[in-house]
């Protein structure tokens, strides 16, 4: 598992960096990635997660280094699918930001189980989508530093196509990511903590 999963993440990375539309927007885009890389490089040990949260963690890194690659507006199957469904512009971006809250929701949410931070399902739950929200925020606020600092050159990292609520849309994406992730995969993650739990892998440290 930690073999293929390494040698998915270094393939495409690989193919990423390959001629990508531009380099610098290829770095803005993989670097979220690459930081997550390390952390869970640094963090194994200490505090491995659940096979679930290790396969959306590297379906997220995937998306963002395809989209890094191509960028978010010009991806060449969303671009294709586009007459199929109406669309006017490319939406790979909005899968960028429905992961953007569908992962982190369940990274939150074995965090806050199996550190016992509190025992209400429905405040952990509530603190969960806060949690991405503020954190899609942030990340909108990233972009905005991004575009004031390089000026047109940030058109191409921020994808909006001229979409006037771009920066709405993509929280909104976000929020409902993470709504999702707890409605459809809330069981299943729980069988995969009491399942790490009993082998012995659950950490009482702080991280």
């Amino acid at each position: 598992m930690k073999i293929a999963w390494i040698t998915v993440f270094l393939v495409v990375l690989v193919w990423s960096g390959i001629n990508p539309k531009d380099y610098p927007t290829w770095a803005l885009e993989v670097a979220p990635a690459v930081i997550g890389f390390a952390v869970l490089a640094l963090s194994r040990r200490r505090f491995p997660l659940t096979p679930l949260l290790y396969v959306l963690i590297l379906l997220h890194c995937v998306v963002l280094m395809v989209g890094g690659h191509y960028t978010y507006a010009e991806v060449p199957l969303f671009d294709i699918i586009k007459p199929l469904f109406g669309f006017e512009r490319n939406n790979y971006d909005k899968l960028g930001h429905f992961l953007q809250g569908f992962v982190p929701a369940l990274i939150a949410r074995e965090i806050l189980i199996r550190k016992a931070v509190m025992q209400s399902v429905y405040w952990r739950n509530f603190l969960i989508v806060c949690f991405c929200l503020a954190f899609s925020a942030f990340y909108e606020l990233i972009e905005w530093w991004v575009a004031v600092i390089s000026g047109t050159g940030a058109e191409a990292f921020l994808g909006t196509q001229g979409y006037a609520w771009d920066t709405q849309s993509d929280m909104a994406f976000a929020l409902f990511g993470a709504i999702m992730a707890l409605a459809a995969l809330g069981r299943m993650h729980d069988r995969q903590l009491r399942n790490l739990t009993s082998t012995g892998a659950r950490d009482s440290t702080s991280i």
